[in-house]
């Protein structure tokens, strides 16, 4: 089939703010609405294929052939249902599907006071040993996450006049080859309880931004990817009508505009370049402990619960989904025998 007249395309709902992202919309746009295209296009096909197997003869002689061209029809339709969910998932699966789940944190320690008859000299110094270990609450998924894969970095501030200047800091960063682990564990000798900062930033997938304290007042995001923010500005344009109703590229600065960004007027394409001044990495959590070095105190852990996004369980069910063709390889096997048998 063919069709002709002039295509336009929709208006796209997101600020066109780099050229490579405006091509993926489009594309994007594209691709969808000739999935639906193409379904609606087999919806309004006759269905050839089944009269061609049951000619009118055979149809008039056997009354009892249309229980049979009922289920080629009913097949049909189902098929067209499979394409449009299809389309659907392919369509989800672009967009992050996250859930927020809680990870509790457990902080404990225990004290090993000098032993005056030991004969190696660890056992001679009395010494503390910190621990950080944590898990996911409600954790149904057959293989557990382990605690660091949730966080970019771990330091620990130790009192700075008990261990001095080059010694009281404890550090873990995330590298390509690190290898994830349960808990974290730091000894240092000391008899005396020691006051220590933990600072834990976590590992946003994808990345997220702490706005200007300006942006953020105007736009009532605090901390979000880069994506969003973008989305809230567009939308925060086309609610106060700030896009130039000649020139479509600009945007007319209202007293806030000109406040953060520093100009009357400016392209839509400057946004995320004016945008990287103005956005810094997220705050870290910060807990205060105590390392007690008292035997009664030894027994007691602290627990902290963390709000944490993980990747939503149906994304994995929903790809296995579109990546399971064996089962579409075998109808197309069957239909391709009967149609030769014609």
């Amino acid at each position: 089939p063919c069709f002709s007249g002039s295509v336009k395309a929709a208006k796209s709902p997101v600020a066109p703010y780099r050229l490579t992202d405006v091509l993926e919309h489009e594309l994007s746009w594209m691709n969808t609405h000739f999935y639906y295209w193409s379904w609606n296009m087999m919806n309004s096909l006759p269905p050839v294929f089944g009269y061609s197997l049951l000619p009118p003869q055979i149809r008039e002689l056997v009354p009892e052939s249309q229980a049979y061209m009922d289920l080629l029809a009913f097949e049909r339709k189902l098929d067209q249902t499979i394409m449009r969910k299809r389309v659907d998932i392919q369509e989800a699966l672009k967009r992050p599907m996250k859930q927020k789940r809680k990870l509790r944190l457990y902080i404990s320690n225990t004290f090993n006071p000098a032993k005056s008859d030991a004969d190696d000299s660890d056992g001679s110094i009395a010494s503390w040993e910190l621990r950080v270990e944590g898990k996911l609450l409600d954790d149904l998924s057959k293989q557990k996450r382990k605690f660091s894969s949730f966080f970019k970095s771990l330091v620990i501030e130790l009192d700075k006049d008990l261990y001095g200047p080059d010694n009281h800091l404890v550090e873990w960063h995330r590298t390509p080859t690190t290898q994830e682990t349960d808990g974290f564990q730091v000894k240092r000798p000391g008899d005396v309880s020691v006051r220590c900062t933990l600072l834990l930033m976590l590992d946003y997938q994808p990345p997220q931004f702490k706005l200007d304290p300006r942006l953020a007042r105007l736009l009532g995001i605090h901390t979000q990817t880069r994506s969003a923010i973008i989305q809230a500005l567009w939308q925060y344009i086309k609610t106060n009508k700030l896009q130039d109703s000649h020139d479509k590229e600009y945007i007319n600065c209202d007293k806030y505009f000109q406040q953060i960004f520093d100009c009357p007027r400016l392209k839509f394409s400057e946004i995320p370049q004016r945008l990287t001044n103005l956005l810094l990495p997220p705050d870290p959590i910060v807990i205060n402990h105590i390392i007690s070095v008292d035997p009664n105190d030894q027994k007691k852990t602290a627990c902290y619960d963390i709000d944490v996004e993980v990747e939503d369980p149906l994304k994995g069910q929903m790809s296995s989904f579109l990546l399971s063709t064996a089962n579409q390889q075998e109808i197309t096997a069957l239909d391709n025998k009967v149609g030769g048998q014609q």
